[in-house]
């Protein structure tokens, strides 16, 4: 199967590069989203201030289905606020429009204005996204005529994806497999993400930074329903404006659904698996005028299968020595997802936002572990009997507020992020012999506050500017107990905190076909380390600070033709050691594999270079290339020494981190995205890179290279009378297990942290060994319905590892021992889901007091196909 799937790849890349689009599929294409354009501003006198009840009448093309040709029409008629603002919504993106200007004792005023898309491309997301958004300005009326001014503003539809000057950009909200599910199954599906059995995300074989919509998150990807997502950003060198934390990984930003437009929309879902657990959730959107509310609500119940088996070779005894182990375990839980969000416009200028959620949800799991040992002559099994529990919390706030300028990318924004996670856990191990139990609680804050300055000047030059402070305070308690007896030396409380004052500057500019962007940041950094007894003294403080440091970042592109350019870019990142990869406590969950961490770590340093190509070939494809190179000094690892365990006065195997010398990534990153024909569409994506760690372990010089690829397939079918299909599939060649994961929230882990169906947040990582290879493909297939009054609905049937190839092998290797371990989880679990959205988007459904737009003020510009 493997080697049909690298076949059928290649085959597909040839293909896919002599590919053409018809031109008849992309008009159908684009008609159904070509309503979002936006014109606004300020009517003025002669003083500057605002004049209240203008008439304003902009006037358009329309297509009369009677003649078959296109007629002007008017599309929208309304007066002006008492403040002189006025706003034009929902216009097509294609088109020229007329925008007429009249009031008692002024003269008037005519304006020549268009949204005219480039149907071959050669714009950036960013340019796009900006321009189909079109401030006017302040436009003063005089009592002299005045020459007509024209306004040329260009827009398309969302493409799938797009390279910026300093991100990738994935739609996914369309995306069928991921229906009823998580943010993991979403990754899933986006080219150069690699998502292991446990729902830990990688990027170029690192774990990224979790964001949502641009700000912090104690949130893991498994607590985020994947029906609340819009897009998806891919940073892998961010700017100066971004956080300097986050490793080698780069950040994973998430955009949430948020819909401004005047009228209501909303809509319900549900859904259950093969396991009988169900899920369920809703919606609503509402606009008037100056108030915009949305609350959404999700709910799901999981239920989980693993299998895990482990063979261990001691080293160093005289005789043949083993411990072989089986695991198989379940469990079942429960997540739920609220969130409520306010917008107020006072009006066209300012907005005022204010949004919160809380997900709360837990599990309970239970298992069976076999473990057959030979030690030198002496044999013996030994079976146990597991039991865990994990319940979370967590709430988090935001309050924002931007400020436009009269000039076009002027603005003012600031806001405050407050994140809190709680959780409650606890672990029993049974036995003939042994009763091990664990009880822990843990809480996460997260304050974050920042306000950023933009000016535009006439020369396109942007300057950018800003502060930012963050505070992260975590506390974790562990109670350890031996046949029932509470055991003081081993039961620790720990308190880590962090805080982070930093500002940074931007300078963006374009000349001809070079656009560049240089930036700066500089950062004051410390965080501490309190571990107390279970009397509540402190028996370790330390702190450490870091004064100063600096993180230049610069990004260069050349457009060499409308269709392609060239991005050269460079950025310096810091990794600082996490809570878990600090704690001094052992975790004694599993007696064979404690892990433990180490409160000497210092953070890591990274120097990432970039060259990219992009070239939008064809309507409807893009092809981009990125040749990558990253050097780290004091990489945070993993590696494994031999000790004492207390509860089985035994030797045993711990597993910590410690700072490797140097570690270099280099490689290549290909993704292509194409139309085959009319009803297929294919993403393909290819990633060959050589990982190496140099690292100094206690007894043992560490020296690690290895070559490897990952390459991953998305295709969307469009079937006839309504239905879609989609095939996606992925492989992941030998790799050197993931190094350096520190990245905060990059991870799975249902349950945020500690417990339940995940791991503490990514992928274990280690210079001692690697994973073999995987490969495994999902599938869909979805039914929609339009409905009348501007409702529709969606079926859909979707099954992750189809053809059960699922299965995680990982090879490691120390001075002790050699162990290979083989994991297997949830393979071939089916799904059936159902929609239903309601609405109109239409303004005239809750009207403005003055306005007057006639009944089909956005009307698409093209004859039907």
């Amino acid at each position: 199967m493997k080697n049909i799937y690298i076949v059928i790849s290649f085959l597909l890349i040839q293909i896919n590069s002599n590919a053409q689009y018809p031109a008849a599929a992309g008009a159908r294409a684009g008609g159904a989203n070509m309503n979002q354009g936006h014109f606004y501003g300020k009517i003025i006198d002669a003083n500057k201030k605002g004049i209240e009840g203008v008439t304003l009448q902009i006037k358009g093309s329309k297509f009369d289905p009677a003649t078959k040709k296109n007629t002007e029409a008017i599309l929208g008629t309304m007066l002006t606020a008492t403040n002189g603002d006025f706003s034009f919504e929902s216009l097509p993106v294609m088109g020229n429009f007329k925008l007429s200007i009249s009031s008692v004792g002024y003269k008037k005023l005519e304006k020549q204005l268009s949204f005219g898309i480039k149907m071959g491309g050669g714009q950036s997301m960013q340019e796009m996204m900006a321009l189909v958004d079109k401030d006017l300005g302040n436009i003063r009326l005089e009592e002299s005529p005045t020459d007509l001014q024209s306004v040329t503003v260009t827009s398309t539809a969302k493409p799938q994806f797009e390279m910026g000057i300093d991100r990738k950009i994935f739609n996914v909200d369309k995306n069928l497999v991921s229906a009823g599910q998580t943010a993991v199954e979403v990754m899933k599906n986006i080219p150069n993400l690699n998502v292991d059995i446990d729902g830990n995300v990688t990027l170029r074989n690192a774990t990224p930074t979790l964001l949502i919509d641009n700000r912090p998150t104690t949130l893991t990807m498994d607590q985020i329903p994947a029906d609340i997502i819009d897009r998806v950003e891919i940073i892998t060198n961010p700017s100066a404006k971004y956080d300097a934390s986050g490793g080698n990984a780069g950040i994973l930003n998430i955009v949430l659904k948020k819909n401004k437009k005047n009228g209501y929309n909303g809509g319900i879902r549900t859904g259950i698996d093969m396991r009988g657990k169900f899920n369920g959730g809703g919606d609503l959107n509402v606009r008037d005028n100056k108030i915009n509310f949305s609350l959404s609500a999700n709910m799901f119940g999981r239920k989980s299968i693993s299998n895990n088996i482990s063979n261990r070779e001691i080293l160093g005894n005289a005789l043949p020595s083993f411990v072989n182990t089986s695991n198989n375990s379940t469990s079942n839980g429960s997540f739920n997802f609220y969130r409520a969000g306010l917008d107020y416009l006072p009006d066209n200028r300012n907005s005022f936002s204010f949004y919160g959620n809380i997900s709360e949800g837990g599990s309970l799991s239970s298992g069976n572990q076999i473990i057959d040992s030979l030690k030198q002559s002496y044999r013996k099994s030994v079976s146990y009997d597991n039991s865990s529990n994990f319940a979370y919390m967590n709430k988090g706030a935001q309050i924002s507020f931007k400020h436009l300028f009269a000039e076009q990318g002027h603005e003012l924004t600031a806001d405050f992020n407050y994140n809190n996670a709680t959780n409650d856990n606890w672990s029993i191990i049974n036995s003939s012999y042994l009763n091990q139990r664990s009880n822990g609680v843990g809480n996460n804050k997260n304050y974050t506050t920042n306000i950023d300055y933009t000016r535009e000047f006439k020369n396109a030059v942007k300057f950018e500017t800003g502060l930012r402070y963050n505070i992260r305070d975590e506390f974790n308690s562990r109670d350890q107990f031996r046949n029932d007896i509470y055991l003081s030396s081993i039961s620790t409380k720990y308190n880590y905190g962090e805080n982070i004052l930093a500002g940074y500057v931007n300078l963006n500019g374009k000349k001809n076909k070079l656009s560049y962007q240089f930036g700066l940041r500089a950062e004051n950094r410390s965080y501490t380390v309190d571990v107390q007894n279970n009397k509540g003294m402190d028996s370790l403080h330390f702190k450490k600070s870091f004064p100063i440091s600096l993180f230049p970042s610069a990004f260069v592109t050349y457009k060499l033709t409308d269709k392609q350019d060239i991005q050269l870019n460079y950025s310096k990142r810091i990794n600082a050691p996490n809570f878990f990869q600090l704690q001094p406590f052992p975790d004694y969950t599993d007696p064979l594999n404690i892990t433990v961490g180490n409160p000497n770590l210092d953070p890591q340093f990274t120097h990432s270079f970039e060259l990219g190509y992009n070239n939008a070939y064809q309507k409807g494809s893009n092809f981009l290339a990125n040749a990558y190179y990253k050097y780290s000094t004091n990489l945070i690892t993993n590696y494994i020494y031999k000790a004492i365990n207390p509860l089985t006065n035994d030797s045993a195997f711990y597993s910590s981190y410690i700072n490797a010398n140097t570690a270099i990534t280099y490689g290549l990153e290909l993704s292509n995205k194409t139309a085959i024909t009319k009803w297929w569409d294919m993403n393909l994506s290819f990633n060959l890179f050589n990982s190496s760690i140099q690292a100094t372990i206690p007894g043992q010089e560490v020296n690690n290279n290895l070559t490897s690829w990952f390459s991953k397939m998305n295709n969307t079918f469009k079937l006839s009378k309504g239905y879609s299909f989609q095939f996606s599939g992925q492989y992941q060649a030998k790799t050197i297990l993931p190094p350096g994961g520190g990245g905060r929230g990059g991870g799975g882990g249902f349950g945020g942290g500690g417990g339940g169906f995940g791991g503490f947040g990514g992928p274990q990582s280690t210079a001692q060994g690697y994973n073999l290879p995987s490969y495994d493909f999902d599938m869909a297939i979805r039914k929609d319905w339009t409905l009348t009054g501007g409702r529709t609905a969606s079926l859909s049937l979707s099954v992750n590892d189809v053809f059960k190839t699922r299965v995680n092998k990982t090879y490691s290797e120390s001075q002790y021992f050699i162990q290979n371990v083989s994991r297997v989880r949830d393979q071939q679990t089916f799904r059936l889901n159902f929609s239903y959205r309601f609405g109109k988007f239409d303004v005239n459904l809750l009207k403005r007091k003055n306005n007057k737009s006639e009944d089909g003020g956005g009307m698409d510009q093209m004859p039907p196909q």
